[in-house]
């Protein structure tokens, strides 16, 4: 294990035991953590420094690196406690379809909240006991289906990128639009619209499905669609596992 991996395991999990030497402790790990996120949240995740973090809690930089080995360390800090334990009644009412339902939701809520998570929860990585928490809920919301372990895992994890990759698609449409441009994506309709009406005949399928877009009033579904698709191929999966 790396020497960053083995810091950040030691801040994540282990005691969170006070600093031994120097002066009284002023500070601790959540409160150093809270004040990253409150930037992160207001400002986006560049704004994050050891420097911003230390002139929040009014202690010098140097004070906080008794803490916080550096910037990595503070970030899986503030990535854990943002996304925080799954809540107690997240994803455990009804079926597992249900209980499945419930949790996607609730996790797509803690993206919306913290948006600057998206990019820092991506590729190997180290997670804390409230990220994992999460995936333990969704693996056991599939206890007794007759799935593999294996198969547990990988339905929790294709259900996280679904969440995920929408909450980033919500966010660049919400970065995107606002004054007098308008919304970015009623414009980027407008232009697809122009176009296959100039250059439908290359394109039958797209330019039909576009039309069916107008017809329903061009409202976004890809959150329900997805959502729905995924649970109806692992209902299949586990009607065909009971045969």
């Amino acid at each position: 294990m790396g020497g960053e991996q083995a810091a950040v395991v030691r801040l994540l999990w282990g005691t969170r035991a006070k600093p031994a030497r120097g002066p009284r402790p002023t500070l601790d790990l959540d409160r150093i953590a809270r004040a990253g996120i409150e930037l992160a949240d207001a400002e986006g995740l560049a704004e994050v420094s050891m420097q911003r973090v230390a002139a929040q809690l009014g202690v010098t930089k140097m004070a906080l690196y008794r803490y916080v080995p550096g910037k990595a360390e503070l970030v899986a800090l503030m990535v854990d406690a943002a996304i925080g334990p799954c809540p107690e009644g997240e994803g455990r009412r009804g079926d597992w379809r249900e209980q499945l339902e419930e949790w996607a939701r609730g996790l797509a809520d803690v993206f919306g909240r913290h948006p600057w998570v998206l990019e820092v929860t991506v590729g190997p990585r180290v997670m804390g006991p409230g990220e994992l928490s999460w995936m333990e809920r969704a693996v056991a919301a599939l206890d007794g289906t007759g799935l593999t372990g294996a198969e547990r895992m990988d339905a929790a994890v294709l259900l996280v990128s679904h969440v995920r990759g929408i909450t980033q698609q919500a966010r660049a449409a919400s970065g995107a639009e606002g004054g007098a441009e308008g919304n970015a994506e009623e414009q980027l309709g407008a232009v697809l619209g122009e176009l296959m009406r100039e250059h439908g005949a290359r394109f039958p399928a797209l330019s039909q499905a576009l039309a069916s877009v107008a017809a329903s009033g061009g409202q976004d579904q890809a959150w329900e669609f997805g959502l729905h698709r995924i649970l109806d191929g692992l209902a299949a999966l586990i009607d065909e596992r009971a045969r």
